[in-house]
């Protein structure tokens, strides 16, 4: 008995024993990193967090880590991993970008950014000396026993499924599974992380996988989703934040995909596939009644004053061309024109008196409240209804909002500084009123100088800055300055002030993310917003009277005159619609967000919004020219 006790004791301490040699404990010291000690024991920083989760929330002073043994654990998937050694210097050449010198030094664009946090505000610029960061590659020889199982893939279900379901990024299933396809099959064996709670896929949810550099900012304008709203669908972001390739769970009507797919011009006239004849009505508020038939020259007069049968009638002149040139593509459209008037009523009364089910779209119509009544009654049905000229008050599932949100006019010039590599230097100059997109603005350029207009002995803003404000402000090259105001006073004192001061050496360019009223005011300059070159986003492009295109030629040929705004919007708008409608099934399919098209002056990028409908987000950045026009601005 006593023999078995001993034998019993020696099996129990053999086990321990081994069980303890495949973990060590490090007590964290001060200015220990999870980096500095996996290089201290010649293992990965994810192998010290597969046993010790805590830690990539923070690592506490005096914290005991467990730390695997090398020498004993038995090798799992060798993942590598970068360990900085040192940085080399270089110099910017002459036309080199952030591009050909991460291929010059076989690093990655971003690694490069993160040590030169410049890089993240400020365009590269020859002269320039950045530290190249220098690593060496180091293979993780383990991956703990117990920080893996296998999983059986089910039917279906995608690499960014199992990446979700496990709290993980794709990435990093990859580098567990490097001999994983391309497509995952049902009843694939996969490693991953040992863990009790893993999360399962809601079908009343959507889910995205996070792109490279994307932010809560440009999610919220693919998505629409705020901070707070990500964070609530998702906890773990207030842990750990958004990484790459991270999966989100969304609302279930946010159009996503797993990857961001790039937007180019899309010319729909070579993908027509569906040819039946479109089913179009168009609601405008043309208010015949009040027009006496009998009498030219009073219906004459109402057209001169009347704006909104003015408005009406040049949109419903645009809508005709465009029923015409498709009708040359081969699409044939029965087209009927329904007139609003200036009553809640008639909408009522044209929607009781008539069978929408079977249409492809109605346009229209213009006036806020009108729509909504149509778009309620109709979106039962899915009946496509199209806001043309104006915002809707309410986004039901069914409505396309043609006019772009403000954010995304800011967003689009934020994104034309940022793009442009000649930049040099941001000025920003705002009014206290808008103080807020200044703010918006210094996070963007964090090296810009803002300057806010003065206050009077009352604490009143006095709308105009001084010299002084400006002294030291510019550099030799390219200066932006962003200017946001609805005052007409400090547009005309800032952009007085700012034409004295730029020259051939000092280039000076005004911007603005909202052109309110003030920039067009009597007391502002054109010639000093021209020599300025002032640039700003824009719904549409001006129209070129001196190279016009088929439908400015066409309209002027039949009607004698040039075609105004409203003439081009209605064109551009109808034949959009009816080239969607005829290069897929119905309007919805033919609106997802990698398609942008453009026509005259006007183009269409659609996105889907959560708990609603769509909402175009292509916009022009457009800019005033010497000779006093405005045109379309390209880097």
């Amino acid at each position: 008995m006593k023999k078995f006790i001993l034998v019993c004791i020696i099996t129990l301490s053999c086990s321990w024993f081994a069980n303890a040699q495949k973990f060590k404990t490090h007590t964290v010291k001060q200015g220990e990193t999870v980096e500095s000690i996996a290089k201290k024991y010649q293992v990965t920083a994810s192998d010290i967090y597969s046993l010790n989760p805590d830690a990539k929330r923070k690592l506490y002073l005096d914290a005991v880590l467990i730390i695997p043994n090398v020498s004993t654990v038995a090798s799992g998937i060798p993942t590598e991993t970068k360990e900085l050694i040192g940085f080399k210097s270089h110099k910017v050449q002459r036309k080199e970008t952030l591009y050909s010198i991460s291929k010059e030094y076989n690093v990655e664009v971003e690694d490069i950014k993160k040590h030169n946090k410049s890089l993240y505000s400020e365009n590269l610029k020859k002269g320039d000396q950045i530290r190249i960061p220098e690593y060496k590659t180091i293979v993780s020889k383990v991956i703990p026993n117990n920080a893996l199982k296998t999983y059986k893939v089910q039917p279906k279900e995608g690499k960014w499924g199992v990446a979700y379901k496990f709290g993980i990024t794709v990435a990093e299933l990859e580098t567990l599974n490097p001999k994983m396809g391309e497509v995952l099959q049902a009843g694939d064996i996969l490693n991953v992380p040992n863990t009790d709670s893993e999360k399962t896929m809601d079908v009343n949810y959507n889910y995205y996988t996070v792109q490279k550099s994307e932010g809560y900012y440009r999610l919220k304008v693919k998505l629409g989703l705020s901070q707070e709203q990500l964070e609530k669908l998702n906890p773990e972001l207030k842990v750990d934040g958004l990484k790459e390739g991270m999966v989100l769970k969304v609302p279930h009507n946010v159009t996503v995909g797993d990857t961001i797919v790039k937007v180019e011009g899309t010319n729909l006239t070579s993908k027509l596939k569906n040819l039946k004849t479109k089913q179009i009505a168009v609601m405008l508020p043309f208010r015949l009644n009040r027009v006496n038939a009998d009498s030219v020259q009073q219906a004459k007069d109402m057209i001169k004053t009347d704006r909104r049968l003015s408005v009406s009638l040049d949109f419903q002149s645009g809508v005709l061309m465009a029923v015409d040139s498709a009708k040359q593509l081969g699409i044939s459209t029965k087209l009927k024109v329904f007139d609003t008037g200036d009553q809640l009523a008639e909408v009522s009364k044209i929607l009781n008196s008539n069978d929408f089910s079977k249409y492809d779209a109605i346009i229209g119509p213009l006036m806020p409240n009108d729509l909504d009544r149509v778009a309620k009654a109709l979106e039962n049905d899915k009946i496509p209804v199209i806001s043309p000229i104006n915002k809707v008050t309410q986004l039901y599932e069914n409505v396309f909002q043609t006019i772009p949100e403000p954010e995304i006019l800011e967003h689009a010039m934020i994104q034309f500084v940022k793009d442009d590599q000649s930049r040099r230097n941001v000025v920003i100059i705002s009014d206290n009123s808008n103080i807020a997109i200044s703010n918006r603005l210094k996070s963007e350029f964090p090296n810009a100088r803002q300057i806010f207009s003065k206050k009077n002995k009352e604490g009143r803003d006095a709308f105009y800055i001084m010299t002084t404000d400006l002294g030291g402000a510019f550099v030799a090259g390219k200066n932006y300055v962003f200017l946001e105001t609805a005052n007409e006073a400090l547009v005309s004192n800032v952009t007085s002030m700012l034409n004295g001061l730029s020259n051939k050496n000092q280039e000076i360019i005004l911007v603005s993310t909202n052109k309110t009223d003030a920039f067009e005011g009597v007391n502002v300059s054109n010639y000093h917003l021209a020599n300025l070159k002032f640039h700003y986003p824009s719904i549409q492009k001006s129209l070129n009277s001196d190279q016009p295109d088929s439908f400015v030629k066409s309209y002027k040929k039949k009607y004698g005159i040039e075609p105004n705004k409203f003439a081009v919007r209605g064109f551009d708008l109808t034949l959009d619609i009816l080239l969607r409608l005829a290069s897929d099934d119905d309007l919805y399919k033919a609106s997802n967000n990698s398609v942008e098209t453009q026509y005259t002056e006007n183009k269409f990028r659609y996105s889907k919004k959560p708990n609603g409908g769509y909402i175009n987000e292509a916009v022009f950045i457009v800019k005033y020219t010497p000779e006093l026009t405005i045109e379309e601005a390209k880097l």
